[in-house]
């Protein structure tokens, strides 16, 4: 090892430091002195050649070269890790070892638990986390760039939109449809509800096309909270299939005709990682879970 290489040790203390935002907390996280912790930083960055936190009476910020190294240090942690599991099942064919998803609200709700069954019938072995990130800004794909999450369950309209250093796959295509309170006569004259996560690139040039489709009146937190206000009487919304799993009996769904919109769902993962057993098990189960036509998709969605 040449003295620019970092020890997993300082790879550990420069997580810490970058999840904890402090040198003390992350000593306390550690079992260290914070002047420890503030001595093996200084060292990290005398080896990177570069400032990786800016130093305050709010604790330690990571500069942009803090996050990337941070992104760096969670991921190459995180594959010491997966290489323990994976050598351990070489011989046993055994798959095991912790699995950490980033899922939004819908697909937590909706697809990652069937996945996750079959996951631990067949492997009973690997340990799950789901951590549900909000579909905005970097997203669960941005999850997975950090880190902080082995797969994410994202949404785009195509992978090669993913963040550098990722690859991915579409596992299904779901369409947008029409939601209005059940039986009213004219829901198009109805006013908006709609949510921030809603109409991602991929829906923007259908809905600007639509000339009866009004601004929104009202904005609600997240999906769940759309088909509540719609099933009051509040307004009408338009939503994607899996938003739409086990919708109350007070609204209606009314498909949208040719042209509609669709969205598509698909995983993100690291090339190393997606090498890695549990990954390569999730992903398989993943695609059967997806296969199918929306048609089809949407009705096993709604038996979930």
């Amino acid at each position: 090892m040449s003295d620019a290489d970092l020890a997993p040790q300082e790879l550990r203390v420069l997580v810490a430091v970058a999840d904890e935002g402090g040198f003390s907390r992350a000593a306390v996280r550690l079992g260290a002195t914070q002047s420890a912790v503030s001595h093996a930083v200084r060292g990290i960055e005398q080896k990177l050649g570069a400032v990786l936190f800016e130093r305050g009476r709010f604790g330690a910020r990571p500069t942009p070269a803090g996050e990337r190294a941070a992104a760096h240090a969670r991921r190459v942690l995180r594959m010491l890790e997966a290489m323990a599991a994976d050598v351990r099942g070489a011989d046993t064919g055994e798959v095991a070892g912790p699995l950490r998803i980033a899922a939004f609200r819908s697909a937590a709700l909706h697809l990652v638990p069937a996945a996750l069954e079959r996951l631990a019938a067949l492997h009973p072995g690997v340990e799950v986390t789901v951590t549900v990130v909000r579909e905005l800004g970097p997203g669960t794909a941005g999850e997975v760039a950090a880190g902080r999450a082995d797969l994410g369950i994202a949404t785009f309209g195509d992978t090669s939109a993913l963040p550098a250093g990722l690859i991915g796959g579409v596992l299904l295509q779901e369409p947008y449809s029409l939601v209005h309170p059940a039986g009213h006569p004219a829901p198009r004259s109805l006013p908006l509800v709609d949510w921030a996560e809603n109409c991602g690139s991929y829906t923007r040039d259908w809905w600007a096309a639509q000339d009866w489709i009004p601004a929104a009146t009202v904005t609600a937190e997240d999906d769940g909270a759309v088909l509540a206000m719609v099933g009051a009487g509040l307004g009408m919304a338009i939503m994607p299939a899996l938003s739409l799993a086990g919708a109350p009996p007070a609204v209606e769904v009314t498909d949208l005709g040719p042209g509609r919109p669709h969205r598509s769902i698909g995983y993100a993962t690291t090339a190393e990682l997606a090498a890695t057993t549990a990954v390569r098990a999730l992903i398989r189960i993943l695609r059967s879970l997806g296969q199918g036509t929306p048609e089809r998709t949407k009705a096993q969605l709604r038996a979930v």
